[in-house]
């Protein structure tokens, strides 16, 4: 017997959520860390300790000893982003061996990771934005319309990640007890 609604194709494949969304918030890290820490160099990950709310040493970014610390820091948050991508994909080659092409083509699967990137905005955002302070998306006049805007954009990947995945058919993963669930159509 063929499943076909979506709420069946999740109860049939529970594995998916989990390694789709520790992919997109490594993912998703990667393109804050690379975009906005690198490549347009709006910020590190202490470039605003000098107005943080939890009293962290200033590292001014515009010298050499403050950018070498902020470099080190944002290589250790790119440590921890890359950790989360070879976690997320090791749970998901544990899950789906069997079916690997049906996955990687799977709206469940991209649905999940762009789960994962707006949870890492989300809380990348809230955290070190505006709890602790210790960096901003993009510093100066606008800065909390920017920090804001990240939250908005975390918002909608959670939003858009939730409706793509929500209409996936069957991904072919096995069920808990580790069987294939039924096949049909191709995905």
């Amino acid at each position: 017997m063929a499943v076909t609604s979506a709420g069946a194709a999740e109860k049939a494949a529970p594995g998916i959520a989990l390694p789709g969304a520790v992919l997109g918030v490594g993912l998703g890290g990667f393109v804050d860390g690379i975009l906005l820490h690198q490549v347009f160099q709006w910020h590190h990950m202490l470039s605003s300790t000098d107005t943080d709310n939890i009293g962290v040493r200033y590292y001014p970014p515009g010298t050499v000893p403050g950018l070498q610390m902020n470099t080190l820091w944002d290589g250790l948050f790119h440590v921890v982003t890359w950790l989360a991508v070879l976690t997320g994909l090791g749970l998901l080659y544990s899950r789906v061996a069997h079916a690997r092409g049906r996955v990687w083509r799977s709206r469940a699967l991209w649905g999940w990771v762009l789960v994962g990137w707006g949870l890492f905005n989300l809380a990348e955002g809230i955290i070190d934005h505006h709890l602790l302070g210790i960096h901003h998306v993009r510093g100066g006049p606008y800065q909390t319309w920017w920090d804001l805007g990240f939250l908005v954009l975390g918002a909608l990947l959670v939003a858009g990640g939730w409706l793509l995945r929500r209409g996936a058919g069957l991904v072919d993963a096995p069920d808990a007890s580790g069987a294939a669930p039924p096949r049909r159509g191709s995905l």
